[in-house]
């Protein structure tokens, strides 16, 4: 199993179980929680693909498709949905956290593939790491996660620069990948913590 292929296991069961608590939160029914779970898990991806003209990592391997159910089933089985005010506790913070930061770094990883440059890299890391969320979201009818949280959008922003920077350097091997997924980690937790928000117009 590649790096690619790491972020991208890691990504799908981090924002299945995101998905999850979301639409257990919104009371959704057991296919209301499994379709959640597999659009905030795979959405992000398989738009990416589709962007970089690349077969559908999500179409093409059994493996996604049972990782969300796998997921889906662990969390009815322990019934983490009965977390009071699940979107901020934090386990679905932290699988959240865990799931951007993945799918950020799988989908610049794409981008340099495909031969990118860095605006494409960039955007392509922010639409692989918040997409699978917005189409979440936006089936429920509520504002994007990406839009009202903390540093949310700027941490797959900045973990796509620096992919990009470290390809161009020849620096992408497992360690260089794991210190950026790890820097990446840190910072949305500690925007978490301390509740650094962008500026807002008044």
């Amino acid at each position: 199993m590649d790096i690619l292929e790491i972020a991208e296991v890691v990504g799908i069961l981090s924002f299945a179980l995101s998905g999850f608590f979301v639409a257990s939160g919104e009371k959704l029914d057991l296919l209301g929680i499994f379709i959640a779970s597999f659009l905030t898990a795979l959405g992000g991806g398989v738009i990416r693909d589709v962007i970089a003209d690349k077969p559908l990592y999500t179409f093409t391997h059994n493996l996604p498709s049972l990782l969300v159910i796998a997921v889906v089933a662990i969390g009815i089985a322990f019934r983490l949905h009965r977390f009071s005010e699940i979107e901020q506790h934090r386990y679905f913070l932290f699988a959240d956290t865990l799931g951007l930061v993945s799918f950020a770094i799988s989908g610049a990883l794409v981008g340099l593939d495909a031969g990118f440059n860095i605006a494409g890299v960039v955007l392509l890391s922010l639409i692989t790491a918040v997409g699978g969320g917005v189409l979440r979201d936006m089936l429920i009818n509520r504002v994007p996660f990406i839009l009202t949280s903390e540093f949310y959008g700027t941490v797959a922003l900045l973990t796509g620069i620096a992919i990009y920077i470290f390809g161009r350097l020849g620096w992408l091997g497992f360690v260089p990948i794991t210190v950026i997924f790890l820097a990446g980690v840190l910072l949305r937790m500690t925007a978490i913590v301390r509740g650094w928000h962008l500026p807002r117009l008044r």
